[in-house]
């Protein structure tokens, strides 16, 4: 049996290359890569803070906020309507790219239980036209959790969208562990509440409104934690042309209301004078 090669300490190092550090493995203290092609987010602020420059396929997204219907369109939109551009036609590229760029399939964008129904003119004015959008309505839990990991592994989709709000850790392992063989972004959505609950997303988010802007918290991404807020300038174009700018200015903050007991005096009593 061959013995392993061992250098003495002192020993001139070895001209071999160290070997490549794998997708899944990262250090501590920078941003891990990604193995599969990520999708810019359109916040380069953003893109900056992700794994890969974007949000990533082949895996889960899990975004958290107190209320849904609104927010997570204003923080995806930039990326789906991306994803679904018309492709430029092959004889339309340059020569030397008609190789390198595949014909982009046209594949849908599948919502599962969104809590509103999607309202197609405002989706419209955000680049998404209705013709390119798949409402999928499942009434049970059971029901959203089973058309999410049909979406999932039929790769039948440019884009996941699920509203789960009664996931349970187990089903989102689940759910990840058949996003891997998908070429799709997956995007999760569930209540605040759930935020100290363990996930087997490898990206988690907080999203909130803070004015006119998006206030965004990554709670995990496969990298150093993540310290301090975003601030996401995520207010539609033909909504800024018709804001004054009295309105886009920044509230005022008013002071802490004082307890009533401490605020309130009680009036003097009149004193009849006896003459």
């Amino acid at each position: 049996m061959t013995s392993p090669c061992i250098s003495p300490l002192g020993a001139a190092p070895s001209s071999t290359p160290p070997a490549p550090w794998h997708p899944h493995v990262w250090r501590a203290s920078s941003l891990g890569s990604s193995a599969s092609p990520c999708l810019p987010s359109g916040f380069a602020a953003l893109d900056a803070e992700l794994p890969g420059g974007g949000w990533p396929t082949r895996a889960l997204t899990e975004i958290l906020a107190s209320r849904h219907g609104v927010l997570e369109w204003r923080l995806l939109a930039p990326a789906l309507r991306a994803l679904v551009a018309e492709p430029v036609p092959v004889a339309d590229r340059p020569v030397r790219q008609r190789s390198s760029l595949p014909a982009r399939m046209n594949k849908p964008l599948l919502l599962i239980n969104p809590p509103l129904t999607p309202h197609l003119p405002g989706l419209q004015a955000c680049g998404l036209p209705a013709q390119h959008l798949v409402w999928i309505r499942a009434e049970t839990p059971q029901q959203q959790l089973w058309a999410a990991e049909q979406a999932i592994k039929s790769n039948a989709a440019s884009a996941i969208l699920a509203w789960l709000p009664h996931a349970r850790p187990e089903q989102v392992r689940r759910l990840q562990s058949h996003a891997l063989s998908t070429e799709a972004p997956i995007f999760l959505f569930r209540p605040l509440q759930v935020q100290g609950q363990s996930s087997a997303a490898p990206l988690r988010l907080i999203v909130a409104d803070c004015e006119w802007q998006l206030q965004v918290q990554i709670l995990k991404r496969r990298g150093p934690v993540f310290e301090g807020q975003l601030k996401l300038d995520a207010m539609p174009t033909d909504l800024r042309r018709v804001l004054t700018p009295r309105m886009l200015a920044p509230k005022p903050v008013l002071p802490e209301p004082v307890e009533a007991g401490l605020a309130l005096a009680r009036p003097a009593q009149p004193v009849a004078a006896s003459y």
